[in-house]
């Protein structure tokens, strides 16, 4: 029979950590001037403000409707901000900001949504968990990893926003020198055959997408993978030889994107003057040259044609991480210690990336840098579902909506990745000529050879 101690010490920590996402987004909204909310500033996305009423929105119907069948709260506004937008195929979005409600209207409905499922997740009357079409707790898991999803999100379209029209948290350091440190000297390290365990298994008690089941293993062979992800000054050289005008370097559809376009370098430089800089969440650098370099799927594929490898495969990217030499498998890259400050640039600590391999703590087995952390890492994997995939039947769409052959995975973790989604299995996945997110990449190579 179960604990009912245990249930109720489960749900006050989700109860907690549903707070403490909601305090996350709640002050990212606050560093973007009021004016400036109804702008758009990636032209495939909503304007902000969508944002603002999105994220309440899809707690009351994921929660309140679809598990509670509480109905809605506000029936225009449940639909309107219920569903973000992926365009395929070069359509956008065409709406004006008059096309949107006023924002004290977004404001009120969202404090009416947190209070209904406030009053609703604090009844601890005996019939309270009966009333819940589907277990609780993934229900609540899935709230607060959506919104902390968000928090990422929501930060990398900020960082496309002019600096005026931000304001730097209290606590924000300004990046006042940019240290080039030792000459960087790219390496690669030999990864013997062995196992690979991608997913969770059935009945696991860890929380996990429907994407991250069922787990299997695979046989890895041998391969060479870089130590480091690919830095700003190993890009610069790709640039400096005519990368982006080789068009054997490009797959039709990635040539096409950057001539139509006009792509010359990555989003998150800039060119004064001859002299190359890096646009940081909240002010304009010189280029980092030691920095993880931030690119496109196409970009991280051109750039590893030019140096004769390949991005690597989900399986080699869990292997190389994941893996040992022993053939057992770890949690983290680090062991089984969970994560903290020591270990990798994540869970909201920076607003930026810092240089490659700054945590030796965080190292894999077989000595891969910064395998969780300082940016997510695009694999050559599209995304599709695992052997024995079942969508959740309350969001269908989820995953299922984007196995459709113009996705690809990343794995790993940014500066802006929240601490709960640093688990193994985890995968995210973006269309490849999206240049805007915190994705970095890293080389791999049959049989060794030098550094890419």
């Amino acid at each position: 029979m179960p604990d009912s101690r245990l249930e109720a010490d489960s749900r006050a920590r989700l109860l907690d950590r549903l707070a403490e996402s909601r305090a996350v987004t709640d002050e990212l909204f606050r560093i973007v001037r009021p004016e400036t909310l109804y702008s758009r500033p990636i032209p495939e996305r909503h304007r902000i403000v969508f944002y603002i009423g999105h994220l309440e929105a899809f707690d009351w119907n994921l929660i309140g409707d679809r598990a509670l069948s509480r109905g809605p709260v506000h029936k225009e506004f449940d639909r309107l901000f219920a569903f973000g937008i992926d365009p395929v195929g070069g359509g956008l979005p065409a709406d004006q900001p008059a096309d949107w409600p006023g924002l004290g209207e977004i404001q009120a409905y969202g404090d009416r949504v947190r209070r209904q499922l406030d009053d609703i997740l604090r009844d601890q009357s005996s019939n309270a968990e009966s009333r819940w079409l589907y277990p609780r707790d993934t229900i609540l898991n899935v709230a607060i990893e959506h919104r902390l999803m968000h928090a990422e999100t929501l930060a990398y379209m900020f960082h496309q926003l002019p600096v005026k029209t931000k304001v730097p948290p209290r606590d924000y350091l300004t990046i006042n020198t940019v240290s080039a440190g030792p000459e960087f000297h790219p390496r690669m390290l030999d990864i013997p055959s062995g196992r690979a365990t991608l997913g969770i298994p059935p009945g696991g008690r860890s929380f996990g997408w429907d994407n991250e089941f069922k787990s299997y293993t695979i046989e890895v062979p041998a391969f060479a993978i870089g130590a480091n992800k690919v830095t700003n000054g190993e890009f610069l050289k790709f640039i400096l030889a005519g990368g982006y005008d080789h068009r054997s370097l490009w797959s039709a559809s990635d040539w096409g994107w950057i001539k139509n376009q006009n792509i010359r370098h990555p989003r998150f430089w800039l060119k004064h003057g001859g002299e190359w800089f890096y646009q940081a969440m909240f002010e304009e650098i010189p280029l980092p040259m030691d920095w993880p370099v931030y690119v496109s799927h196409a970009e991280a594929s051109a750039y590893s044609l030019f140096v004769g490898k390949t991005l690597p495969s989900e399986s080699q990217f869990h292997r190389a991480a994941y893996g040992t030499p022993e053939d057992a498998e770890r949690e983290y890259p680090w062991g089984d210690a969970l994560p903290n400050a020591s270990l990798g640039n994540f869970d909201f600590r920076r607003w930026d990336p810092v240089p490659v391999g700054s945590y030796s703590a965080g190292r894999s087995a077989f000595g891969v840098e910064d395998a969780v952390g300082n940016g997510w890492e695009w694999m050559a994997t599209e995304f599709a579902p695992f052997p024995g995939f079942e969508a959740f039947p309350f969001y269908r769409g989820y995953s299922a909506d984007f196995f459709d052959g113009k996705h690809y995975v990343m794995k790993g973790a940014s500066p802006r990745t929240a601490g709960c989604l640093l688990r193994r299995s985890f995968r995210n996945w973006f269309q490849p000529h999206y240049p805007f997110v915190y994705a970095s990449f890293r080389c791999v190579k049959g049989q060794g050879g030098p550094g890419c």
